[in-house]
């Protein structure tokens, strides 16, 4: 479900204060942040549950949140068995 059109989107505050200083390599547990256009161009530590993945922000990035861009599970392939 979407947030309500009149709300604006969300960012956590101690992200948004971050953002103001001139400095890369944020970290942010936030992933429900949504980016915004003033993060991009930077690089942001964002948490998936385990570790902090390095991501550097993109122009096409802006409107999705942090989340979407880090996965959360690790995917396993199956070599396919030959015979």
């Amino acid at each position: 479900m979407s947030r309500s059109i009149w709300k604006f989107p969300f960012i956590d505050k101690s992200l948004l204060k971050k953002i103001g200083e001139n400095y890369n390599n944020h970290q942010t547990w936030s992933r429900r942040s949504v980016i915004y256009p003033a993060i991009v161009g930077k690089t942001l530590k964002i948490y998936d549950g385990r570790n902090m993945i390095k991501r550097e922000i993109y122009e096409e990035m802006v409107g999705h949140k942090l989340g979407e861009f880090v996965r959360t599970r690790k995917v396993f392939c199956r070599e396919k068995e030959k015979g």
